[in-house]
């Protein structure tokens, strides 16, 4: 176990880690624009750069393994100025449109100024203009802010593994294309909105949430996700009663914050005019509204009626899968042991 010295406090670290892993277990801060806990470390924004004894350059301790004997400085005023300079870069074509900018209260590039007491700019703006990328249902591109970090192509690449986004073009002209450079609408994304999540700034927002209410103006409820029986965790945003968006909670099992379409942007169901509230019950021709117990009494007798004339096999059922674990194992335990009908599927197999 190798021993490192950090701000002048003896650590013990893991053998092959990097100083970042090292300082964030031991609950030492230096910040990051770049680095996805768990993935390859992409050494990409440098505002992770520390200070080490012996060392001629600063090291970015995302990616720089420890070693027996290292000394370390994370708030020395070298790399504090380092930190500086790089973020006034990144904010020198950074957007001002903070005011209304969905990500505003969590922008990471905005919290990390904040902190490293930067007010104004001290480089010239000299990036183009960029329209906004709409074509995809839920998600909204603005290729002005992004920062390059590139944690939507490492989470894109890495845990939804699909591989639509990526680095195009080079120098001063690099971005983030979908694809072979086409809009995320026409591209092969499968919406599950992972690259939101991880997106440190306003780059790639939710379409959906815009105008309904940021960060400041929400409180935040966790659940569980109605969608199907895996269980994944879920961060529901509400401002008010209504609800503004939903995320999926970083470290929480069963899915460490990864979502799929319908979890994280089909929420807005419980608003559809068309839902229904109360069991209908169909008599010539048309339906009527009825109470549970009517309706579970007619369900009742027409299987008893059918099994009379038909036998049990006549019949089937289709389970959900969003029910519960339970509720499914007692469907089929009505089906199979009750009804002694062999009859049974599950909306999830197709």
């Amino acid at each position: 176990m190798p021993q490192i010295t950090v701000n002048g406090r003896v650590v013990e670290a893991k053998q092959g880690e990097t100083i970042l892993s090292a300082l964030d277990r031991e609950g030492i801060r230096v910040p990051t624009l770049c680095h996805v806990k768990g993935l390859e470390p992409r050494g990409a924004c440098r505002v992770c750069l520390v200070e080490v004894e012996g060392f001629r350059g600063l090291v970015p301790s995302c990616s720089y393994p420890v070693s027996d004997g290292m000394k370390i400085h994370t708030h020395s005023e070298r790399a504090l100025e380092a930190r500086r300079t790089i973020v006034e870069l990144l904010l020198a074509d950074h957007p001002d449109d903070c005011l209304y900018c969905q990500k505003s209260y969590d922008c990471e590039l905005r919290s990390l100024a904040e902190s490293l007491g930067i007010h104004q700019r001290r480089f010239r703006n000299t990036s183009e203009p960029h329209k906004l990328d709409l074509s995809n249902s839920f998600i909204v591109r603005d290729e002005a802010k992004c920062i390059l970090c590139g944690r939507c192509v490492a989470v894109c690449n890495s845990v939804v593994v699909n591989e639509v986004l990526n680095f195009g073009n080079r120098g001063a002209k690099a971005k983030i294309i979908c694809d072979t450079d086409v809009p995320m609408g026409l591209s092969t994304c499968v919406m599950c909105g992972a690259c939101v999540q991880a997106c440190p700034v306003g780059a790639l927002t939710e379409k959906k949430a815009m105008t309904k209410g940021r960060s400041n103006e929400t409180r935040v409820v966790r659940t569980t996700c109605p969608y199907c029986g895996v269980g994944c965790q879920l961060n529901v945003q509400l401002n008010g009663e209504d609800l503004v968006r939903v995320t999926g909670v970083e470290n929480a099992e069963p899915n460490r914050g990864s979502l799929c379409v319908k979890g994280r942007f089909g929420y807005d169901f419980p608003y559809a005019k068309d839902r229904l509230t109360t069991p209908l019950i169909r008599e010539n021709g048309e339906l009527r509204p009825a109470s549970w117990d009517e309706a579970l009494d007619l369900v009742a007798s027409k299987l008893k009626q059918i099994i009379a004339e038909s036998g049990p096999k006549a019949i089937g059922g289709v389970s959900c899968a969003r029910s519960t674990n339970e509720d499914n194992y007692s469907m089929q335990k009505l089906f199979r042991a009750v009804l002694k009908s062999p009859n049974l599927d599950h909306c999830a197999r197709t």
